[in-house]
């Protein structure tokens, strides 16, 4: 009976809070056009095919100028690619909530 008071204002302010979130609106992201996607596949190939060129180059007749800024080249084609990349990232705790729910089905 003593927690009687404190249930009834916990139920009122729940009944306060419930209807400010059924008018809420929901929250919309925009969606990048389909062309980006392509684009981006796009670049990534020209990047892989530039890296192809390098590897494939004669590099003993260049000065070691030539082949620094060849260097700083692959490692800036390298560092895009990755960035645009995206790719998927898990946390060791997600890791070991999945492999417990493998298991345990």
């Amino acid at each position: 009976m003593k927690n009687l008071p404190q249930y009834v204002r916990l139920l009122l302010l729940f009944a306060a809070l419930i209807p400010a979130q059924l008018n809420a609106s929901p929250l919309t992201t925009p969606t990048p056009p389909a062309s980006t996607a392509s684009n981006n596949a796009a670049a990534i190939m020209a990047m892989e095919n530039r890296l192809h060129e390098i590897k494939d180059m004669d590099k003993s007749k260049l000065s070691s100028s030539e082949k620094r800024e060849l260097r700083k080249e692959v490692k800036e084609i390298k560092d895009a690619v990755k960035s645009r990349g995206g790719g998927i990232y898990l946390s060791v705790g997600a890791v070991i909530i999945i492999l417990l729910l493998i298991i345990i089905l």
